[in-house]
């Protein structure tokens, strides 16, 4: 009887039910817990791998410096340890005690940068215990690509000719103009055969009154380019420079190597001392046609040669950096694109010679130099102002897509040569 009472009695089942569900609550609450701790500290592991990664291989990392001095493919072992140094770094707390284990793997493929870190950790639980769960294990991967930065060859053609000893700015045109018989605005150098400087030369005039002449500031402005090419360098191999003008004497002129492109900077801007104006042996010579934008471009295609991919310092893009005023004066009888006299050739450059050059995949960087009017000037009135409006046209048309500038007297050259550069270096390039 007492036995079926028990048996009926229904009063202790939730007791009995509650102190049999506690345990498994309470391991899934703990469960739950360990797990959110866990995952909490994946999160910073992430967060440490993914700087590790991309620190590993940024811009002025060291990893970049080594990929730019290889000549192939290859780990970056500079890279490795750089970027364990920072993964390390960012574990404090109670990631320092865990058993934390990174692998690291950084490397270069062709002109692209790759970085790895992986990452794993046991994490020691608290309430999963109760299940014989002592840790969980959490890991994770992050990556980082990196394009480096194009190698490149700068090969910068000055036109030194004639033309450019005008006075730099209307000032020292004005100034030129007051201090000579014919109120002339170039500063003609006149040195003889034996290489005798005429004192009277109009370019002594110019010095003796302090006037800057147009190829004094583009000559300025080349060795300032060299030191902005320095700071905006990546390792110390990326750009080449090489200095080319149109001859130092009119009586020989062809192009000239003022400095072949070399990455020491210091140098090619101590080289570039030597651009001057052209000398001619007398006023008149050659009846003045000492500018043949023709042979220059023509010879500075040979010069330059075949366009390469950017992603070594063997095969470094190539840009002709071209600096003039735009007016050619040559002997072209017969092909001239405007009216001759005596064979004489005046002209905006003519760009059928500088398309073969694009055609190679060479960029041309053209700053024109305003060609000033000179209304006091005969000869202008009469054959180059009648084609003034002709030369810019013709210079943005010899240039490669957005990498054309004018720059007026009133204008720096220097910051002009410096933007161009800026805007070249700039360009996104098509890789494969």
């Amino acid at each position: 009887m007492m036995i079926r009472r028990l048996l009926a009695d229904r009063s202790g089942n939730f007791g009995m039910l509650t102190a049999l569900l506690t345990v498994p609550l309470i391991g899934s609450a703990g469960m739950a817990i360990d797990f959110g701790h866990a995952m909490s500290l994946r999160t910073q592991l992430y967060a440490a791998a993914d700087a590790a990664a991309v620190g590993a291989i940024s811009q002025k990392s060291n990893a970049v410096t080594q990929a730019m001095t290889m000549s192939g493919d290859g780990a970056l072992s500079v890279g490795q340890t750089d970027a364990r140094s920072i993964f390390l770094a960012q574990m404090q707390g109670e990631l320092t005690a865990s058993n934390v284990s990174v692998d690291v793997k950084v490397s270069k493929v062709s002109n692209q940068l790759n970085s790895q870190v992986t990452f794993s950790a046991a994490v020691p639980t608290t309430f999963m215990q109760i299940f014989g769960r002592s840790t969980i294990d959490i890991s994770g991967t992050a990556n980082a690509v990196f394009q480096t930065a194009a190698f490149m060859n700068f090969y910068i053609l000055l036109d030194n000719t004639p033309s450019m000893g005008v006075g730099a700015t209307p000032t020292d045109v004005a100034t030129m103009e007051k201090n000579t018989s014919d109120t002339c605005a170039f500063a003609c150098h006149v040195v003889s055969d034996a290489g005798v400087e005429d004192p009277k030369s109009y370019y002594n005039v110019a010095k003796n009154n302090k006037v800057t002449l147009r190829i004094d500031v583009v000559r300025q402005a080349t060795q300032q380019l060299t030191q902005t090419a320095k700071t905006q360098r990546v390792s110390d191999n990326q750009f080449s420079m090489g200095v080319y003008t149109f001859g130092k004497r009119a009586q020989d002129a062809n192009l000239t190597t003022i400095s072949n492109p070399i990455t020491d900077l210091d140098k090619v801007a101590t080289y570039t001392n030597a651009v001057d104006l052209m000398s001619i042996p007398y006023q008149g010579y050659n009846n003045d046609q000492q500018t043949s934008f023709d042979n220059a471009l023509t010879q500075m295609k040979t010069i330059i040669g075949d366009q390469g991919d950017g992603n070594t310092q063997t095969q470094p893009q190539k840009i002709l950096f071209f600096v003039s005023d735009g007016v050619g004066d040559s002997n072209k009888p017969s092909t001239c694109t405007k009216a001759t006299t005596g064979g004489r050739c005046q002209e905006p450059i003519d760009t059928s010679f500088c398309k073969p050059l694009k055609d190679k995949g060479i960029k041309i960087a053209v700053l024109y130099t305003t060609y000033l009017p000179l209304p006091k000037n005969s000869w202008y009135n009469s054959w180059i102002k009648p084609f003034q409006s002709q030369i810019p046209t013709k210079m943005a048309e010899c240039a490669s897509p957005g990498l054309y500038f004018e720059v007026t007297p009133t204008d720096g050259i220097a910051q002009a040569m410096n933007a161009l550069f800026l805007k070249v270096i700039r360009m996104p390039r098509i890789t494969s």
